[in-house]
């Protein structure tokens, strides 16, 4: 995933826009980040009208998406807005490649609009969530995670999670080491699972403290992985009934202690395979796993890979991107 095409067209979110060139855009090298190709396809050469009075100029057309690892597809202004016949198409042409298709926020509309996520699950922002569903009943709209994926089409809610997916593609391309690289330049926190709630209700003042307990039990328990930690353990940290902990935790963060242990120590694991040379069982007792078939286990259902096939993927020599045309053409 070293080729990403962008697909521009009036109206389109400058928020968006700006979350996919920095993910995708600057020479991160020196981090370790590898290299990619940036482009910005429209069916015109420009310049094209975003809101707020700017203005974009494209450098590919849309035959460039013939050519790119990635689709990414920034949500209107307007989501209502139709989008040209010719875009539609390359969108669709470029999912029969089999290459992935990502939407930002109401992105999910132009998907949608182009049929490709008809009998799918997808989300947008919870805000529009209703509207996506009554305009494209066959549609299974979700209001409630941060991203999904169905088939090869990636949907993302709306705002900041977009920065939360193509972090995600990052990670799933490069590994956990190269999105931590860009989540660190960006000052953003790397890893929010796609099934964290969109939205959560805000404390009253009475549960501050509750909340402050939390956070620190959450920050104990980070320190702590490789340990056999427990809901009733991080309970007695907080001075809670595992009970009481599990609602408060799940208030908090969108999901279950379990699966908020879960998907860290699947990270950290991610992390020991890319940086160190360990045997997978010890990475399995420093992630904090019971044993090494259980990691295997989860580590496989999450990643699509075991431990030593991601390993040898992740150490396997980067292939430079391609250079652009104007590199070539004064080569």
């Amino acid at each position: 995933m070293r080729r990403v095409a962008i697909v521009v067209q009036p109206g389109i979110r400058s928020f968006d826009l700006a979350v996919i060139t920095e993910v995708w855009g600057p020479d991160r090298s020196r981090d370790g980040v590898p290299g990619f190709e940036l482009r910005r396809c429209a069916l015109e050469p420009g310049p094209i009208p975003l809101p707020g009075g700017l203005t974009l100029a494209p450098d590919r057309g849309l035959d460039w998406l013939a050519t790119a690892d990635l689709v990414v597809v920034p949500a209107l202004a307007e989501p209502a807005d139709p989008t040209p016949g010719p875009v539609l198409a390359a969108l669709r042409e470029a999912h029969a490649r089999g290459v992935p298709v990502a939407a930002l926020c109401a992105g999910a509309f132009v998907l949608a609009e182009a049929g490709l996520l008809e009998g799918r699950r997808a989300v947008t922002h919870w805000w529009l969530a209703p509207q996506l569903a009554a305009h494209y009943p066959g549609i299974v709209v979700e209001d409630a995670p941060l991203y999904v994926e169905d088939g090869g089409l990636w949907t993302s809610a709306g705002v900041a999670s977009g920065i939360d997916l193509c972090l995600h593609l990052v990670r799933e391309a490069h590994g956990a080491e190269a999105a931590a690289a860009i989540a660190r330049s960006m000052v953003t926190g790397p890893f929010r699972t796609g099934d964290h709630a969109q939205y959560l209700d805000r404390p009253v003042p009475a549960a501050d403290r509750t909340a402050e307990a939390l956070a620190a039990v959450r920050a104990r328990a980070l320190r702590s992985l490789r340990e056999p930690l427990s809901v009733a353990t991080m309970a007695g940290w907080a001075g809670m009934s595992p009970r009481s902990f599990a609602r408060h935790f799940a208030a908090a963060t969108g999901t279950t202690p379990h699966r908020w242990l879960l998907e860290h120590r699947l990270d950290a694991a991610r992390k020991l395979l890319e940086r160190t040379d360990h045997p997978v069982p010890e990475v399995a007792r420093r992630a904090g796993f019971a044993s090494e078939v259980t990691f295997r286990q989860h580590f496989t259902a999450h990643v699509g890979l075991g431990p030593r096939a991601y390993r040898a993927a992740s150490c396997a020599p980067a292939v430079a991107p391609n250079p652009p045309d104007s590199v070539r053409k004064g080569s």
